[in-house]
């Protein structure tokens, strides 16, 4: 039985000094209850807390460890970056490297923008998209995350799709009014907007497959439908590609779903782990951005160069193997196979969602395909179960409405452990 004595006594000790104990909210395990885990070190899939508890690991730092934790190459290029300074404030000749990088595999995007978070990239792509065609709204869907800035923090009305209203204290009515929301899978709601709003949308963003609501995957339909809605409407359509860029594919859920946006945004795996984002698209529209154009962004650790050299590092281990993507789908399928051989024999309601190496499971009876589907999972069967995971060694998203991201570091071994796990807690949850 695993023992969290020195995880309980930092967490009382972090409430102090630090709000809810923690620096973003899904680690204080609110949604299912107990005592966070604390962690020490990671080497591939396994994580190792203080107290000595060692875990496989399926969020990867919520998607960047897609090789697995401290790979070797990234380390290795790091520590030597490091030696020559962790921060210049001024141009290197790593961020043409990468964007060249990233041009390369992602063919459709002319011009980057590197920054420091996804959030940052996501913000800076609607103003982009604003300045570009001097329009004020955009559309994002219901469950869409797409980081903290006030004009994403955004809930739907009663209706399919409504005007925003703020979703948390110190969003400003004002920032919400430009905010539309429609829902996921539903291209009627976005048509609806569309015509209420003539000539006044800007822009719709959307994760092209969803992993803020569990992994939910877009209707064939939908996402094409989506393209020419916009094209047709002078309206720029942005793929939040924070979490599936270069993970989905080398060219990201672009590539994955035959679908060019006019706007990328990325994170996660383009800094290998470290804190970075970055913004990106055709070279007409990127040529509003400061200090070519009127639109201004700017960010003194934009293009750190500790950032870039893992970022760079781990995109070429991607371009040069790209049979890495291949494995992932495969380790991905045979883990679905064995838990819904589990989940069959257990009795409980369910539905387990995949694409590439993303994952779900979700404890209810319908198909998860939006938000309101998603919400129906939101029981108190997934803390027990989260937790009868984690006493087995394996550690999960603490959230019903995230995705799971698997690492190519998985053994067929580690993906048996996962499966028999799974058997041993939905037994003890009966």
């Amino acid at each position: 039985m695993y023992q969290y004595k020195r995880s309980s006594e930092l967490f009382d000790a972090s409430k102090k000094y630090i709000p809810g104990g923690v620096n973003s909210p899904v680690r204080a395990f609110n949604s299912v209850g107990g005592t966070p885990v604390f962690f020490k070190k990671a080497k591939g899939s396994i994580m190792t807390d203080v107290d000595g508890n060692e875990y496989i690991d399926y969020i990867g730092s919520w998607g960047p460890m897609i090789l697995g934790h401290a790979f070797q190459p990234v380390i290795d290029a790091v520590k030597v970056a490091v030696d020559n300074s962790t921060s210049f404030g001024a141009p290197t000749e790593l961020e043409l490297e990468i964007a060249k990088l990233i041009h390369d595999m992602v063919p459709n995007v002319d011009m980057i923008r590197m920054v420091n978070s996804g959030t940052e990239a996501c913000m800076s792509a609607i103003r982009v998209a604003r300045g570009y065609t001097g329009k004020d709204k955009f559309i994002k869907f219901v469950g869409c995350y797409h980081g903290h800035s006030d004009s994403f923090l955004i809930k739907a009305g009663s209706g399919a799709s409504t005007f925003g209203e703020p979703n948390s204290p110190g969003v400003t009515a004002g920032t919400a009014k430009d905010t539309l929301t429609a829902e996921y899978n539903n291209l009627d709601s976005v048509k609806k907007l569309i015509k209420e709003n003539p000539d006044q949308i800007a822009a719709v963003i959307i994760e092209p497959i969803a992993g803020n609501m569990g992994c939910v995957i877009p209707n064939e339909d939908f996402i094409k439908g989506l393209r020419d809605l916009c094209t047709e409407n002078n309206i720029l359509l942005i793929f939040d590609e924070v979490m599936t860029g270069f993970r989905l594919a080398p060219g990201g859920a672009q590539e994955y779903l035959g679908i060019d946006a006019d706007l990328v945004t990325y994170g996660k795996v383009i800094g290998g782990g470290m804190p970075v984002g970055a913004y990106g698209g055709r070279k007409e529209i990127m040529d509003v951005v400061s200090p070519v154009g009127p639109v201004y962004q700017a960010g003194t650790l934009s293009g750190n160069p500790i950032a870039m050299t893992a970022g760079y590092t781990l995109l070429q281990e991607l371009k040069n193997n790209p049979q890495i993507y291949t494995e992932l789908a495969d380790k991905t399928e045979y883990l679905r196979k064995g838990l819904v051989e589990v989940f069959d024999a257990s009795g409980f309601d369910y539905r387990i969602n995949t694409t590439g190496s993303m994952m779900s499971i979700f404890f209810t009876d319908v198909d998860v395909v939006d938000f309101e589907t998603s919400s129906t999972a939101n029981n108190d069967k997934f803390p027990k179960f989260f937790h009868e995971m984690l006493k087995r060694g394996i550690y999960l998203p603490p959230s019903s409405f995230e995705s799971y991201f698997l690492s190519n570091s998985l053994t067929y071994e580690q993906l048996d452990r996962t499966i028999e796990a799974c058997r041993e807690s939905l037994e003890a949850m009966k």
